[in-house]
């Protein structure tokens, strides 16, 4: 796992220099090696997290008289693919592999690859870069593209650390409408306008100044005609896949080990883990004095039934609210997902024993995992649509929990799925948002874009690929990536293997979701490894107390970001609507815990920024 950066500019910028620069700024993702390789008008740079190949010959950038690599990630086939091409390399990496094959075979070779990615390919001989990111956008890509300048980096950081040579950053507002509505901001959009989230599964060329895109790979390609419904062909291939996805995930020439929350996902993937490996591995997890967060007991009966090498931190609520800071520090923009401060938790404890993990991620998006998908199907009834507004009405004057409720019947037109995710974790609605903000540049209409598909889609299929297309890369992922590589930590996540997301896509939605058993398929495989009677238990996230928090200890953040002069000051949101969410909250209506965190985060960003 490494960093990535390059400038691309004939203006007289210092590209050199600034690349420099740009890896000093994102060092934390690759502390083994920094270098930097200057071209005509370029330069490329890369920071080194040594996993594969420790030796320096694997350094990059990699390159030779006519070729220039810099690449962020694991191939995890690169051994069959040495093989099949007959490559002749003088390391053991998979950087290698990768410089031959587009060395020899060119963009083509991209659709072979089995991994995590990001990467930018010179040809000296042309002046020609070629960009990619992998398939599920697991690695991340940021590109700066302005008045004949392109930059990239693995981080904003990367970009933000050379701005007053990039003349600058402005905000972006419609990036604003989305994060209050979702708590992240989904691709291609950041923070900032003249920055860009590169789009996972896309190829990318850069000449003379302007890049050039294609795409090589999506999930809405990859859904056929018919789906696998034969319940035990389904559970044997998904069975094979994920010991095929976690052999390759494997391959480490570090310590590993895999993050095990005790749940239904990284329970699986660390108990084939140590099936399938030859030694015992590493199990981490975290536990919290609240017993309502607390599942280290669950994740500790899974240890002790795989015979893992359990380790399992117990840290006091004090621990997590230290890292409070670091959510602003780290993620670069508005970032809402509380989740990343127990991820951030056990990547800091994880450290201390390896530099490799697996996660579970993935499950909930691939095999129906989430209430989302129910409300969907319910949403989706002709019946309810019709009395929808009827309906809200009366649950409003319900207590909290159908107060929740009544907002998932107030959505506007099409714009049903990004609705049912906003309610569902208690963010703003857009008609809220629409009377809190004051520059308003509208909720993108991109997100919300179904495709013409091969296959017709169920309301719970359509939020399915909704959540693969956007909670997933620029929520779930964006919070792994940022809060382990925080510490110099990779993790692997085996169950967004391409193989298995093609598999999912392709499966009968009633072996996700069968008599009301959630992830159901998955579970099947999970107890051929692990005791079912471990998981009769209500499905928790991995979360923290945050509603307590804010009513007590991280009360301060309140006070600090959202007062009348903060507010006004930041000029992004009406005060008369945040102190009238404020005086709900205070009054009793705890479920606005959420909208409050993303007003606390938002205006803290600015502050800092």
């Amino acid at each position: 796992m490494c960093g990535i950066n390059g400038v691309f500019s004939y203006s007289g910028l210092s590209n050199e220099q600034l690349v420099r620069e740009m890896n000093a700024a994102i060092n934390h993702r690759g502390p083994d090696n920094s270098n930097v390789e200057a071209c005509k008008g370029l330069a490329l740079g890369h920071v080194r997290l040594s996993i594969i190949d420790l030796s320096e010959h694997a350094n990059q950038p990699f390159c030779d008289e006519g070729y220039v690599l810099v690449y962020n990630g694991e191939i995890y086939n690169f051994e069959e693919l040495r093989s099949k091409y007959g490559f002749e390399c003088s390391t053991s990496s998979d950087t290698e592999v990768l410089f031959q094959g587009l060395k020899h075979i060119g963009k083509d070779f991209i659709k072979e690859l089995n991994g995590m990615f990001a990467f930018a390919f010179l040809n000296r001989n042309t002046n020609e870069v070629l960009i990619a990111r992998d398939r599920l956008g697991i690695k991340p890509l940021y590109i700066f593209e302005k008045e004949g300048t392109i930059a990239f980096s693995s981080e904003l950081k990367g970009l933000k650390s050379i701005k007053e040579e990039l003349k600058g950053f402005t905000v972006n507002h419609s990036a604003i409408n989305s994060f209050l509505h979702l708590g992240y901001i989904p691709k291609p959009l950041t923070i900032y306008n003249e920055i860009k989230k590169f789009e996972p599964g896309c190829i990318g060329e850069i000449k003379d100044g302007v890049i050039k895109t294609e795409k090589y790979w999506s999930p809405e390609s990859q859904i056929t005609n018919e789906v696998l419904s034969d319940e035990k062909e389904a559970k044997a291939t998904l069975n094979n896949l994920l010991r095929s996805s976690i052999n390759y995930r494997l391959k480490s020439d570090v310590p590993f080990g895999t993050f095990l929350s005790g749940g239904i996902d990284s329970s699986a993937v660390s108990a084939i883990a140590q099936d399938v490996s030859a030694q015992k591995i590493k199990t981490f997890s975290i536990g919290f004095n609240n017993p309502k967060f607390n599942e280290a007991e669950f994740a500790r009966q899974v240890a002790t039934h795989i015979d893992s090498d359990h380790h399992e931190f117990m840290v006091t609520e004090n621990d997590a609210k230290e890292l409070v800071g670091d959510i602003i520090k780290y993620y670069d923009e508005p970032f809402g997902d509380s989740s990343s401060i127990p991820t951030m938790l056990v990547s800091k404890l994880a450290r201390k024993e390896v530099t490799m993990t697996l996660s579970g991620d993935g499950g909930d998006e691939l095999f129906h995992g989430y209430g989302f998908y129910n409300w969907a199907n319910r949403l989706s009834n002709p019946l309810v649509k019709a009395g929808k507004s009827v309906i809200g009405k009366v649950l409003s004057l319900g207590d909290n929990r159908m107060k929740r409720a009544s907002n998932l019947f107030s959505y506007p037109k099409n714009q049903l799925k990004s609705h049912i995710f906003s309610q569902e974790q208690y963010y703003f609605t857009q008609k809220e948002i629409d009377k809190l903000l004051i520059t308003n540049d509208g909720y993108p209409s991109f997100i919300d874009k179904e495709e013409d598909l091969i296959r017709s889609l169920s309301p719970k299929e359509k939020q399915s690929l909704f959540d693969i297309n956007y909670y997933l890369r620029d929520d779930l992922l964006t919070k792994v990536d940022i809060a382990s590589m925080r510490y110099s930590l990779e993790t692997r996540v085996p169950i967004l293997d391409h193989r298995i997301v093609e598999f999912a896509l392709n499966l009968d939605e009633g072996l996700k979701i069968k008599n009301g058993d959630q992830k159901y398929l998955l579970k099947q495989v999970l107890y051929d490894y692990v005791p079912k009677e471990i998981f009769d238990r209500p499905k928790r996230g991995f979360s923290i107390p945050l509603q307590k928090w804010l009513e007590t200890d991280l009360k301060f953040l309140i006070d600090n970001n959202l007062n009348k002069t903060t507010i006004e000051s930041a000029g992004l949101v009406n005060y008369s609507e945040v102190k009238r969410l404020l005086t709900r909250f205070k009054a009793g209506e705890g479920y606005l815990f959420t909208r409050v965190w993303a007003l606390v985060i938002l205006h803290e960003w600015f502050r800092n920024n």
